[in-house]
């Protein structure tokens, strides 16, 4: 099996599991604590089936959606993910390229290797920037105002971190900071020699080149992730923050991780755009309600007209289709796609944005549907019930 003939994303993580050291691996796919959540996201996916209808014209059909008067060529997208240079050298820039090409937002992490000046000079049209609050506002502030001056489409503020979840894989494998080489990293490095070398010809551990410029003069990479260790998370942010931001942002604006009624109801008011229903991909609170299970909730709060997206746990084109019937405007990934661009580069990322259009435009084909707007919870039932669900009034409208 090779990145090109992966025909799903188990495939995909199973190729990134040969080429990356255990420490590596287990960063993208690990959870927090008992790791409950990982299999709480999935299961909410699994409790519900897709009523199809036949005898419909479905030979002509498109994925096209519009978030914030952009159209963008599927209802899907890459979620930020940070230090993504450690699994592969220029593996924000390989996201954000393989994103353009296939005409899909890549939501740029304030914790990337590469920078949103890189990113944006390669794919402006499809580039959004993630930031969190940090303890020294003036970084964030100075980071609006970056994405201000380069014309980012979309800022994305991430809110459900206010501390670290307890990273159990990470604990036992040595991924903190700072990271010690033990014995058992170096054996795990020289039995995936590939990704050494990668590692080591580049210098070893990656610069986060967002957080370069607040580091000081002649900062190395160690010195770079200090500080940003130092500033987030910023456990003392509170509403005022998201405030702060909507008055600096004077575009569209996503509040991500959002997994409560009232607070969508808070963020609406303070005036986000957009909401992404998350629960950090089960990173954080691993006794969190699964994203896709609270989406209807605040799908029903925040009204038809706002545009809703989702993510953790979506691994199939079908997990897209019942995302959409739940209420969501498009759905976000981001295990999959650092998995893709660890096992292949841009070969393996632009195959696991591949998969999902195929794997989506096959479930459309046989649902009838001829476009995203047919989706709705009359195509959806609950497993757990048997009963079709009943349509959210125009819940499609127009971003």
């Amino acid at each position: 099996m090779t990145r090109q003939t992966a025909i799903n994303i188990d495939d995909m993580a199973e190729l990134a599991r040969r080429r990356l050291p255990r420490i590596a691996f287990d960063f993208i796919d690990g959870g927090v604590d008992g790791e409950g959540g990982l299999s709480r996201n999935r299961d909410a996916f699994a409790r519900y089936t897709l009523l199809p209808r036949y005898l419909v014209d479905v030979e002509h059909r498109h994925q096209r959606v519009t978030l914030f008067g952009h159209e963008y060529k599927a209802p899907f997208g890459i979620s930020p993910m940070g230090i993504a240079g450690f699994f592969r050298p220029g593996a924000d820039l390989i996201l954000a390229g393989a994103a353009a090409r296939a005409g899909v937002p890549y939501l740029m992490s304030s914790a990337s290797c590469d920078s949103i000046e890189e990113a944006m000079a390669a794919a402006p049209d499809t580039t959004w920037f993630q930031v969190y609050g940090t303890r020294n506002p003036d970084i964030t502030r100075d980071m609006i105002r970056r994405a201000t001056a380069l014309k980012v489409r979309v800022l994305v503020v991430t809110i459900d971190t206010p501390v670290i979840g307890k990273r159990e894989r990470n604990m036992r494998n040595g991924f903190t900071r700072p990271m010690k080489m033990t014995a058992d990293v170096i054996l795990q490095g020289l039995s995936r020699p590939g990704w050494t070398l990668d590692y080591l010809r580049n210098g070893g551990i990656p610069m986060m080149r967002n957080w370069r410029p607040y580091a000081g003069e002649g900062a190395d990479a160690d010195r770079v992730a200090d500080l940003y260790g130092s500033e987030t998370p910023a456990p003392g942010q509170t509403w005022e923050v998201l405030e702060m931001i909507r008055r600096e942002w004077t575009g569209p604006l996503v509040v991500k991780g959002v997994l409560h009624p009232e607070d969508a109801l808070r963020a609406k008011a303070i005036g986000a755009d957009g909401l992404i229903v998350s629960n950090h991909g089960a990173r954080q609170l691993d006794a969190a309600p699964a994203s896709l299970d609270m989406l209807p909730q605040i799908r029903d709060a925040v009204g038809p007209g706002m545009t809703l997206l989702i993510d953790s746990g979506i691994r199939r084109g079908s997990d897209i289709a019942k995302a959409l019937c739940l209420g969501a405007s498009a759905a976000l990934f981001g295990r999959p796609a650092m998995f893709g661009v660890a096992a292949g580069g841009a070969a393996g990322a632009d195959r696991v944005l591949e998969i999902y259009r195929q794997e989506l435009g096959l479930v459309m084909g046989m649902m009838g549907w001829t476009d995203c707007s047919c989706a709705g919870p009359g195509s959806l039932r609950d497993a757990r019930g048997g009963a079709v669900l009943s349509d959210f009034t125009d819940r499609k409208a127009d971003q």
